[in-house]
């Protein structure tokens, strides 16, 4: 029997049809009812919720507001971006009220509730609609921020926050995964853990979100040469697993961490630090990181192609840090765009 395969899309789709059929859910953003849906994911629920699916108004502020008050009153609102740059907006909401309710009130107050935010590149967007701000989010104490890599880990995560997590989850969703069909694996993964993706000895690789597909390319491409590294899915930001993390790293000696967004102050450097405050001696080699260049994002396709890592780059920092290709001479592969192995945008999103 062939494995059962499901879009990243097709997850979503089944995640957000499962959690409007709990009565207190409430489905609200710009473009939940439109004819596309949010890229399919929310079809068809307008028509079967109309008092529950809700089309927002240019008020991300104000909504986000509606949506707190919902939860404090015993809903499960599900507020929705199309764009993560556009939750800039609820940044007050989310930050001031939502994230620290709970802990003000003495635990009194609980706020379930979901944001599923889209980053990520697609056909040129430039600086204002394609950035990846995960970093900013999961500095706040008191939210869950998940990047799911593929259609199982969003089927794991987005139940257990609807049904199990009684606090506030933001989703950020890759743009350029919507339409890539996964193979779902029988894994006991934790909904909001970090996982080993693949197993390796020569360098551990964290990465996050639509780079963990990258890393699996580049590392498909590295064991020709009998490079073997270690993935790790990072999946939650905001809560990495430490020891899992440090483990990896004190087996192979090295660290290599790829992320969607800008170095400064991110991912990465958490990660870093994760490693530098335990135990640096670990280290073979310093540790290397990968992201999109520290410049607002250009729209021109050929600069856009340039700003973000790839194979080329991650294939390249591995022989770095393994000290692999000082014998065997591993050819680097041309730097191409990941647009053009996932998918080629045509528009508007």
């Amino acid at each position: 029997m062939e494995p059962l395969k499901l879009k990243y899309r097709e997850a979503l789709t089944e995640a957000m049809a499962k959690a409007m059929r709990k009565p207190n859910t409430l489905l609200i953003g710009q473009g939940v009812t439109d004819y596309k849906g949010i890229w399919g994911t929310t079809l068809g629920l307008a028509e079967k919720y109309p008092d529950r699916v809700i089309e927002a108004p240019l008020s991300e502020d104000a909504i986000a507001g509606v949506c707190l008050g919902a939860s404090l009153n015993g809903m499960y609102p599900i507020n929705t971006h199309i764009r993560v740059d556009f939750s800039l907006l609820i940044f007050n909401q989310l930050i001031n009220l939502i994230a620290k309710y709970k802990y003000m009130f003495g635990g009194l107050f609980e706020i379930p509730m979901m944001f599923r935010l889209v980053i990520g590149r697609s056909w040129g967007q430039g600086a204002q609609h394609s950035q990846s701000l995960q970093s900013l989010l999961a500095h706040i104490p008191g939210l869950v921020v998940i990047m799911p890599s593929n259609s199982q880990s969003i089927l794991e995560s987005y139940d257990y926050a609807l049904n199990h997590y009684r606090g506030p989850v933001v989703m950020l969703e890759h743009r350029l995964m919507y339409e890539l069909e996964f193979e779902q694996k029988n894994e006991n993964n934790h909904p909001f853990e970090t996982r080993i993706d693949r197993k390796g000895s020569d360098i551990t690789i964290i990465a996050t979100s639509v780079m963990v597909l990258e890393v699996r390319r580049a590392c498909d491409y590295l064991e020709k040469f009998g490079i073997y590294p270690e993935i790790i899915d990072l999946h939650s930001i905001s809560h990495p697993n430490r020891e899992l993390i440090f483990n990896s790293v004190k087996k192979t000696g090295r660290l290599l961490v790829a992320d969607t967004s800008w170095l400064p102050y991110g991912v990465a450097a958490e990660m870093s630090r994760i490693i530098s405050e335990r135990d640096p001696s670990i280290l073979k080699k310093p540790i290397k990181s990968l992201g999109m260049a520290y410049a607002p994002c250009p729209t021109a396709k050929v600069l856009e192609d340039m700003y973000y890592p790839d194979v080329h780059d991650l294939v390249l920092s591995v022989l770095e840090l393994t000290d692999k290709n000082a014998t065997q001479k591993i050819p680097i592969p041309i730097k191409t765009p990941m647009t053009d192995f996932y998918k080629h945008f045509k528009g508007p999103f």
